[in-house]
């Protein structure tokens, strides 16, 4: 007689993927929400977009690590917020018409506010855990 299959340790339950998906998915939406509204407000500035997901992704960071919390805020609304496409494809755009420094330049620019950004929101996230 066959004996029956037993999961992986690290195979997921269909109900614990299913939670995950829905914690993606609920952070997804006003991500994608804000993303637009930027676009709409901002004349799409990938700039603004990706240096508040990289200071929100550093304050996760400096808060004790949770799953949920990963998969709602980071995984979900920052994935969703962050344009790491539309930022290759304003670069690839400069460089079409031959405008190697404001290509550049925005990849300069958005790198080191990005990282600056980042590392604010860890040093934010580990105080506001201190307290």
């Amino acid at each position: 007689m066959p004996q029956p299959s037993v999961p992986a340790p690290n195979q997921m339950s269909l109900r614990q993927e299913l939670s995950e998906l829905l914690l993606v998915a609920a952070g997804a939406v006003p991500g994608a929400v804000m993303r637009w509204q930027v676009g709409v407000h901002l004349d799409d500035n990938n700039l603004v977009v990706n240096v508040f997901g990289a200071f929100i992704l550093g304050w996760l960071v400096g808060l004790p690590l949770r799953p949920r919390r990963q998969l709602l805020i980071g995984i979900g609304f920052c994935g969703s917020l962050t344009t790491f496409s539309s930022w290759m494809v304003h670069c690839v755009t400069f460089i079409a018409k031959g405008d190697w420094p404001a290509a550049l330049g925005l990849i300069g620019l958005t790198l080191g506010l990005g990282l600056g950004a980042a590392a604010l929101g860890v040093m934010l996230g580990r105080a506001w855990f201190r307290r």
